[in-house]
């Protein structure tokens, strides 16, 4: 059998197999492990292992994009010198502790203090630890179980929501809700009490939240499952964007720099 029947039978195994990486990198391996002296064990080893690698990028990337995240911001990118939030707390919750013992993570602030940023900072971390994740504002989930409820699909979708091992809610409290979206709301939160994990950020202290919620027994009972066992960080008042936009203004502008004048040319 010719070299290229060889190769051409390997990639339909890879194929047959679906391991890609395998398929287009097994001639380069082999040729490499030749050159370098390395033994049949070794070589397999690198193959499997690239085809390892590759498989748990694209698990990550594919956890990722199916998080529905407003934008990709990393705790790595956050500037906790702006901030008053514990960095070592926040890269503590990164490890993944919370999602193990199903604890909430409540973040308080007002607007321009990171809330939203370190809930997708978290959200990132869990999808590269291959967690199923889940992004939404308050309003548009409400909005999502409001339309089920009247389609008759509630059940379905609540079922759809449990299964994320992590969702965010962000901006609980930026808008006042009905009843029946409290109580949807109150379900997906109730569902998932020591059993799954949700972060929440929200504008407003807990002694405040019977303003956007009109049933005063139920948001009782919602700040109850929310923080027990709750991991609750405090973003400050102050925006951090609206300082970095007044920052930014009061630099002193450089002068603009004399122009050279120009050499006159040789007689």
């Amino acid at each position: 059998m010719s070299a290229t029947v060889e190769q051409a039978t390997i990639q339909q195994y890879c194929k047959a197999l679906r391991t890609p990486t395998i398929g287009g990198q097994f001639v380069a391996m082999a040729e490499q492990a030749q050159r370098e002296e390395h033994t049949y064990t070794r070589y397999l080893e690198a193959l499997l292992a690239m085809e390892v690698e590759e498989r748990e990028r694209n698990t990550v990337a594919r956890r990722i994009h199916d998080a529905r995240l407003p934008r990709m911001k990393t705790l790595e990118d956050f500037d906790f010198s702006q901030s008053k939030v514990p960095a070592a707390r926040i890269r503590s919750l990164a490890d993944g502790g919370y999602l193990e013992h199903a604890e909430p993570v409540v973040l308080i602030g007002e607007c321009g203090t990171g809330k939203t940023h370190l809930a997708t900072g978290l959200c990132v971390a869990a999808c590269r630890q291959k967690k199923r994740v889940r992004f939404t504002t308050a309003a548009g989930l409400i909005n999502e179980l409001v339309e089920a409820e009247n389609n008759n699909q509630l059940r379905r979708v609540l079922a759809r929501w449990f299964r994320y091992e992590l969702i965010a809610i962000d901006e609980v409290g930026y808008v006042p809700m009905a009843d029946l979206g409290a109580e949807l709301l109150f379900q997906v939160i109730s569902d998932r009490a020591e059993r799954a994990t949700v972060i929440l950020t929200t504008n407003l202290p807990f002694s405040e939240w019977t303003q956007v919620f009109p049933n005063v027994r139920l948001c009782k009972a919602l700040l109850d499952r929310i923080t027990d066992r709750a991991h609750i960080i405090e973003t400050g008042t102050e925006s951090y964007r609206f300082r970095r936009t007044l920052e930014k203004r009061q630099k002193p502008q450089r002068p603009a720099g004399k122009e050279k004048p120009a050499k006159k040319s040789r007689p």
